[in-house]
Order: C-alpha cells, then sequence, then structure tokens
C-alpha cells in the first residue's frame, strides 16, 4: 500500500520528494524546499478545491474537483483530471493526457499527446500534441505541431501551424504559416502568411496570404487569397478575390470572380462577372453576367458569356459564344463565333463559322470561312469563303468567294467575289458587285 502525505486545508506546506499520493485541501499552499524548483511526487496529486503550487509539480497524475489548480513552474506528468476546475501553469506542461472542465493556461510550452478541454486553452510558448479537442477557444502565442484540433469555437495561432486536421465551429485565425491536410470552419478563417493546404471547407469566409491548396477550396460566402496562390479547385457560393500570379485547376463561383494580376487555369464558371487585370490562360470560362481581361486571353476550348465580354488584348480561343457583346484588340476562334449582341474589335475577329445575332453589330472586319449576318444586323468589312446575309442587313464592304443576300439588305460599300452571288428583291448596292479572279487579303 502506497504511503499518502495529506496538506490540510487553507494550510501552507514545503515538500521536497513524496514518496506515495498526495492529498491537497481546498486553498492549501504548497512550496518547494530551499534550492529545489518542484516537488516530485512518486504516485498521485489528489486536489480538492482551489489549490496552489508556488512551484513546479512532477507526478504520476494530477487530479483535481471543485477548483482551479495553479502551479507556478513546470508541470510534467503522465495523465491531468480535473472536473469542475481550471489549470494555470506558468511554465510548460508535459503530460500523456490531459482532461480539464473549464480553462487552461500555460505560460511556456504545452507538449501533451492527447488534451480534452470543455472551455478554453491558451499556450504562451509552442505546442506539440497529438489531439486536441476545444468546447470553447483555443489560443496559441508560439508555434503548434499536432495532428488534430477540434474547436467548438475560436481558434487563434500566433505562430507556424502544422499538422493534420484543424476543425473549429466558429473561426480560425493564424498569422504564421500554415502546413495542414484540411481545415474545416463553421464560420471565418484567416491566415496571415503563406499556406500549404490539402482542403478547405469553410461556411463563411475565407482569407489567406497565398501559397498552395493542393486539393479543394470549398466557401459558402467569399475567399480572398492576398497573394500568388496555386490551387486544383475553387468552389465558392458568393465571391473570390485573387492576387498577382495565380495558377490551378477549376473555378466555380456562383456571385463574382476578381484577380489582380495574371491567372491560369483550366475551367471557369462564374454565375455572376468574372475581372482579372492581366492575362488570363486555361480551358474554358462559363460566364453568366460579365468577363473583363485587362490583357490577354488565351482559351484552348469555349468561351461562354451571358453578358458582355471586353478584352484589353489579343482573343484566342476554340468556340465563342456571346449571349450580349464582345470588345478586344484582335479575336481569334478557331473553330466557331457566335454573338448574339455586338462585336467591336481594332484588328478584326476571325472564325471558321461566324453568326452574328438579329440586330448586332460588328465594328472591325470579319473573316471566316462560314459567315452568317443575323436579320437586320449591322457589320462592317466581311472576308469569307461562304456568306449569307438575312433579311435587311447591312454591310460596308465585302469580299467572299460565294454570296448570298435575302431581301432588303443593303451593301454602303464594294462587293467583290470570285465564284457566286444571289440577292432575293430589295437588295440594294452603292457599287455594283465585281466578280474578280483573286480576292483582297483579309487584315489576318
Amino acid at each position: 500500500m502506497r504511503k499518502i502525505v495529506s496538506i490540510p486545508s487553507y494550510s501552507t506546506a514545503t515538500l521536497g520528494l513524496v514518496d506515495g499520493d498526495l492529498n491537497v485541501g481546498e486553498g492549501a499552499t504548497i512550496k518547494a524546499e530551499n534550492g529545489l524548483e518542484n516537488v516530485k511526487v512518486s504516485g498521485m496529486v489528489n486536489c480538492r478545491g482551489d489549490c496552489q503550487f508556488k512551484c513546479g509539480l512532477t507526478a504520476e497524475s494530477l487530479n483535481g474537483r471543485d477548483g482551479d489548480i495553479t502551479i507556478e513552474g513546470d508541470l510534467s506528468v503522465n495523465n491531468v483530471k480535473i472536473r469542475k476546475g481550471s489549470l494555470h501553469v506558468t511554465g510548460n506542461i508535459t503530460a500523456k493526457t490531459l482532461d480539464v472542465d473549464e480553462r487552461v493556461t500555460v505560460g511556456r510550452d504545452f507538449n501533451v499527446e492527447k488534451a480534452n478541454i470543455d472551455g478554453s486553452l491558451e499556450i504562451n510558448g509552442n505546442t506539440k500534441t497529438i489531439n486536441v479537442n476545444v468546447g470553447g477557444s483555443f489560443k496559441a502565442n508560439g508555434n503548434v505541431e499536432m495532428e488534430t484540433i477540434k474547436v467548438g469555437g475560436t481558434i487563434e495561432v500566433e505562430g507556424k501551424l502544422k499538422g493534420a486536421i484543424i476543425k473549429v465551429g466558429g473561426s480560425f485565425k493564424g498569422k504564421g504559416p500554415v502546413e495542414v491536410k484540411k481545415i474545416s470552419a463553421g464560420g471565418t478563417v484567416k491566415i496571415e502568411s503563406e499556406v500549404n493546404i490539402e482542403d478547405i471547407d469553410v461556411g463563411g469566409k475565407v482569407e489567406i496570404n497565398g501559397g498552395e491548396v493542393k486539393g479543394k477550396i470549398s466557401v459558402g460566402g467569399s475567399f480572398e487569397s492576398k497573394n500568388s496562390l496555386k490551387f486544383n479547385k475553387i468552389d465558392v457560393g458568393g465571391s473570390v478575390k485573387l492576387s498577382n500570379k495565380c495558377e490551378g485547376g477549376s473555378i466555380d463561383v456562383g456571385g463574382s470572380l476578381k484577380v489582380d494580376g495574371d491567372l491560369k487555369f483550366t475551367k471557369i464558371e462564374v454565375g455572376g462577372s468574372v475581372e482579372i487585370t492581366g492575362n488570363a490562360e486555361g480551358e474554358e470560362i462559363d460566364v453568366g453576367g460579365k468577363v473583363i481581361v485587362g490583357g490577354a486571353l488565351n482559351i484552348s476550348g469555349k468561351l461562354a458569356v451571358g453578358g458582355t465580354a471586353e478584352i484589353n488584348g489579343y482573343v484566342k480561343v476554340k468556340d465563342i459564344d456571346i449571349g450580349g457583346s464582345i470588345k478586344a484588340l484582335r479575336i481569334e476562334a478557331s473553330d466557331s463565333m457566335k454573338v448574339g449582341g455586338r462585336i467591336e474589335t481594332s484588328e478584326g475577329a476571325k472564325a471558321t463559322h461566324i453568326r452574328v445575332g438579329r440586330r448586332g453589330e460588328v465594328i472591325g472586319p470579319l473573316i471566316g470561312v462560314n459567315i452568317v449576318i443575323g436579320e437586320r444586323a449591322k457589320v462592317e468589312d466581311i472576308y469569307a469563303d461562304d456568306l449569307t446575309l438575312e433579311e435587311n442587313a447591312k454591310a460596308r464592304n465585302i469580299y467572299a468567294r460565294r454570296i448570298y443576300m435575302e431581301s432588303g439588305c443593303r451593301i454602303l460599300g464594294e462587293v467583290q467575289y470570285t465564284e457566286n452571288l444571289e440577292g432575293e428583291e430589295g437588295v440594294v448596292f452603292a457599287k455594283t458587285p465585281v466578280k474578280v479572279e483573286k480576292l483582297p487579303q483579309p487584315p489576318f
């Protein structure tokens, strides 16, 4: 049977080595013998009510009930269990397990394999753990190395965070670099340094400072990266803001996408608007509203825009389908171009198949193999193999192999063709059409 040393309530005891268990009464104070920093207990330490150790403590285990335990030094034990109370340690904590109902504060480092705290955990030094479960808030002022952290309220980390899984019901804030497999948060995530993360799953708002997210970014509200970001998949219900040079896979946004810089991607699918201040390069863009690109746009697949597209540089795509209007320095589509409203270019628009919608308007030359100009549309110069102008369409100059014009069409300039020209009643020519051996070369 192990020896038991008992310290009466509201008394002060000076101890060195306790060979056995130590029972400490409510309101008692424990001091270390002269020359010692710690009290060493070979067995368990059991505290009732508020207890104070004006020294460090080494023991097999520390148990408490109905009060707070304060240790002015280091705590080194296998297990800590405190019911209806808190633990405050001014130095380091080293333990295998820690189970506390209320609050835990640590003045220096926290080295606990598994911790379960119903209230809050605050660590002023570095943290090294396998699993931490906190009901309220978790704050670490140093670096954190862990496998899993699960917090019901908020997480705040001042230093570097490295680990596996972070799950927080409310918000996460990290000031240092974050390198984890997954962050899951019900509210918001804000990281002020670079990240290296597999997956982000957040209900509200995410703000990071660039880095890499290898898996999926899933955010219910808004996502922002304030520096260059490498990504695989972005799926956001509200808005996305990216900065500098960003490169990745697909972007799916319910609201708006804004990129202050260059963007490389596979697919962009946005319900509202897209604005990219630099160059954009990818496979496919599908936007319900408006697209603005400050530089060049290079798409290996389809550019589909329900509203308007405005590109300050060159456009190179496979297919274009614009419900409203498109404006660019030059447009080149290797396959088809379909525009419901207006096409405006400085150097021209070129595609294998081009269709301009009813009452559409084209500023700048059109170049294509097969071109159809819709009813009552207005265009300038056309270079084509096969050209059809539907009823009451207007054109300036036409250079084509074969031309068919429906009734009411008007040609304000010259018409040159090499094979045949057909027109219905009411077609008006400013100049008599001329059949030629060779057509003028298009602008490009």
